[in-house]
């Protein structure tokens, strides 16, 4: 592998918190007296903000009630989203296997900073990460190249021995924007046909397939 560092989004690429994800959007939209979605609409939101998800959702872009909906999300989603957050099968070895081979790995996602720190920290993984760049880390979530400079920055690496690994078109469109190689996983809600729209060195279908040659 030419990169020396090797930074994922988070769900759907290395885990599933669908019924966290799921729970904490419906109940906010219950607690605003709005109709409730369903589990594949939800999903397809994942990876954008919040902001952009309740009107991807919703087509209403009043702020205040957007503001609210994030409030209630919250407050949800630290009951549950943590416990109902699964690391997929391949994660931990992939992880072990970069940082036996020496590589830097990363965390860039729309998700909490702290909500990833309790993840890793439930499945004792946390030093397999050298640095997590959350939502709240930024001023513009991707496809904002910010986070990704962030985390790059901060591993002392350069963009073109970086490898950026997501599941959705967000990901894609940010690895683009901050001029890194990006690998696609088909893990989450886009197919192949939608990733070939980008500059994909390979679209893999679980993590595994990182290694093959």
């Amino acid at each position: 592998m030419k990169y020396n560092t090797v930074i994922f989004d988070f769900d759907y690429t290395l885990a599933d918190a669908t019924d966290g994800i799921v729970s904490s959007f419906n109940h906010a939209f219950s607690e605003l007296d709005l109709a409730s979605y369903d589990i594949e609409s939800i999903k397809r939101t994942v990876g954008l903000s919040l902001d952009e998800a309740f009107v991807q959702l919703t087509a209403n872009e009043d702020k205040a009630l957007r503001n609210r909906f994030k409030i209630l999300f919250k407050e949800k989603a630290d009951e549950v989203m943590s416990k109902n957050t699964v690391l997929f099968d391949d994660t931990i070895s992939t992880l072990r296997q970069l940082k036996r081979d020496g590589l830097n790995t990363g965390i860039v996602t729309t998700k909490y900073h702290y909500r990833i720190m309790e993840t890793l920290n439930t499945y004792g993984i946390s030093d397999l990460v050298d640095i997590i760049v959350g939502g709240e880390d930024v001023k513009a979530p991707k496809p904002s190249p910010e986070g990704l400079l962030l985390a790059i920055d901060s591993l002392n690496s350069r963009q073109n021995n970086v490898l950026y690994i997501g599941d959705s078109l967000v990901d894609a469109k940010t690895a683009l924007a901050a001029n890194v190689d990006f690998v696609a996983v088909t893990t989450g809600t886009t197919e192949v046909k939608e990733f070939s729209q980008y500059p994909c060195i390979r679209i893999l279908k679980n993590l595994s397939e990182l290694f093959d040659r």
